[in-house]
């Protein structure tokens, strides 16, 4: 056995991963350069550096993930995931394209962004649960969560890459540009899923059509405890936690008064922690509860510890802890909830948990982006802190009550 198929980096033996992963990286790299292009745009341009505008805008991006979650959930479990995903993935390239169109010839308007952030929300709340499911249809079981760490380390590689390239992009072509070249990186996906070994793929049976097939991942999860935990905490966290957009871009420009090309280092720097944490993840056979307490808990603590740096070279050390703790809580919880799902249930499930993890920025994002415009942005980092301290304190119940449970049950 070669040290690639033992060793953190082993799901790349398979040409199927292989394949995948490096058209993922290329479009992941166009994605977080539209992430940072359209907040810089909103809140630099379209706007007076309002925070609740790009809260508002979060808020239309990730809505699309709870308010579809019945028929997004049902497509992952029912349909073909590598049909479907290239239907999701040429849908965001043709968005992306029509919306730096626009930017491009200087007709671009706040509420045309608004509309495009929930088009491009819709198909990504379809596109996201049959994407992280899709990972097992590629390397099968046995290095799932291998696989699921590789992909979260290519995602956050591009994280580093991609927001210092849209800040140079930014400043030297315009905004515009970012979102072109995102919709051309779309292409390398499309191209390694046309070029994927078909009869190598891990397709399990797909679910059985039932009548209540659309509340059966409610009910499955909600009798696991284990489960009902983590949605807890992924609902506290990525409510008030995940908000990096409001907390990066606010603190850069109103409190540090950065130009572009310092703010896209800014989430750059965030991701060399969550590269670090993905990097981790890979190493471990599988994630264990006690993993999601603790990333939790330095999540929160990395916040508060960020919401009190003076400068901008410290605020982004301090970012560096809060992208590993990040990254290790919510590639743990993705892993975990796969693996101790049914496999049939898996897209349900990998649904319920992106509506809570992303689907519920509607409720968070404004709430975040009112507490930067009147408070400071300071202030809603330490919201932030304060989501992961609740979410640990959800943990340690849980886990107290599963070990005396077991406890309990020993001879």
């Amino acid at each position: 056995m070669t040290r690639l198929a033992r060793g953190p980096f082993r799901s790349l033996a398979n040409f199927n991963y292989r394949l995948w992963a490096g058209g993922a990286l290329v479009s992941n790299v166009g994605t977080w350069m539209q992430r940072v292009a359209q907040d810089w745009l909103v809140l630099t341009q379209l706007t007076h550096h309002s925070a609740s505008a790009v809260g508002l805008v979060m808020s239309l991006q990730f809505g699309p993930q709870l308010l579809l979650l019945p028929w997004t959930g049902f497509a992952a479990d029912h349909l073909s995931k590598r049909r479907l995903l290239m239907v999701t993935q040429a849908t965001m390239a043709a968005l992306a394209l029509a919306l730096g169109a626009l930017t491009v010839a200087g007709w671009v308007r706040l509420w045309q962004v608004y509309v495009f952030a929930f088009l491009f929300g819709c198909a990504s709340a379809f596109d996201a649960p049959v994407r992280q499911t899709f990972v097992s249809e590629l390397v099968g079981d046995a290095d799932l969560s291998n696989a699921v760490a590789l992909n979260s380390t290519s995602f956050n590689a591009a994280r580093m890459i991609g927001p210092a390239a849209a800040g140079f992009c930014i400043a030297t072509l315009g905004t515009g540009w970012a979102f072109v070249i995102n919709g051309i990186s779309f292409g390398a996906v499309l191209c390694s899923l046309a070029l994927l070994r078909v009869h190598a793929l891990h397709i399990t049976d797909r679910a059985v059509r039932t009548p209540g097939g659309l509340i059966d991942g409610f009910r499955y999860v909600w009798q696991r405890q284990d489960l009902r935990a983590i949605l807890v905490m992924l609902f506290l966290i990525g409510t008030f936690g995940l908000n990096f957009p409001i907390f990066i871009s606010t603190m850069a420009v109103s409190v540090f008064h950065l130009g572009a090309e310092r703010y896209g280092l800014l989430s750059s720097s965030m991701a060399v922690g969550t590269v670090i944490g993905a990097l981790l993840a890979a190493n471990r056979e599988r994630p264990h509860f006690r993993h999601l307490l603790a990333s939790a808990a330095a999540f929160g603590g990395g916040c508060l510890l960020a919401a009190s740096m003076p400068d901008y070279r410290l605020f982004a050390a301090a970012l560096v802890i809060v992208g590993i703790s990040a990254l290790t809580f919510t590639n743990g919880t993705n892993s975990f909830m796969q693996l101790e799902a049914e496999p049939a249930m898996r897209g349900r499930v990998m649904a319920i948990r992106l509506a809570l993890a992303l689907g519920t920025t509607p409720i968070g994002a404004p709430i975040v982006g009112r507490v930067a415009d009147s408070l400071g942005p300071r202030w809603a980092l330490a919201v932030g802190g304060a989501s992961g301290l609740l979410a640990a304190l959800v943990a340690l119940r849980y886990w107290r009550a599963a070990r005396a449970v077991d406890a309990d049950a020993a001879p």
